[in-house]
């Protein structure tokens, strides 16, 4: 079974070969930060911990695509577009709301969770099911929705 950063070494050297400047310099640097967390912590990332890397660059370049547009800075927006696209191959395949709704339900159920106090409980029990297939916010505000 290939893993994450194999995964990720293999697009590289695909894109190498077909010159893709603007998706190589991403790869490379979705590369570094993944390299620098394992320098920095002496340690070996696994696919879920990689997947983590993955989310946090996505989740800056939504940020950094919303203050461009709110700038008016279209060229920049599509820019990080791009970039958040040639990231998002390395997600699994998102759930579907049907899929997301029930799996929230289940794990209320199991929690037995009744108020806002256990959100951080159910939060917590969801958050490695839904790694890189489910944004955390929109899965926060369901479960804040199901236990108001």
């Amino acid at each position: 079974m290939t893993t994450l950063k194999n995964q990720i070494t293999e697009v590289l050297k695909a894109t190498m070969r077909a010159k893709e400047m603007g998706k190589l310099t991403v790869i490379r640097g979705l590369q570094a930060a993944i390299k620098q967390i394992e320098v920095d912590e002496r340690i070996e990332l696994d696919d879920n911990q990689v997947l983590a890397v993955i989310e946090k660059q996505i989740k800056q370049r939504k940020e950094s695509i919303k203050a461009f547009e709110a700038a008016d800075r279209l060229d920049l927006a599509s820019k990080e577009q791009a970039e958040f696209e040639v990231l998002s191959q390395f997600l699994p395949e998102a759930m579907t709301e049907e899929a997301l709704d029930s799996l929230i339900e289940q794990v209320i159920t199991a929690q037995e969770a009744t108020s806002m106090k256990d959100m951080g409980k159910v939060m917590n029990s969801l958050r490695p099911i839904i790694a890189g297939r489910a944004d955390p916010a929109q899965v926060s505000a369901k479960i804040k929705a199901k236990l108001a």
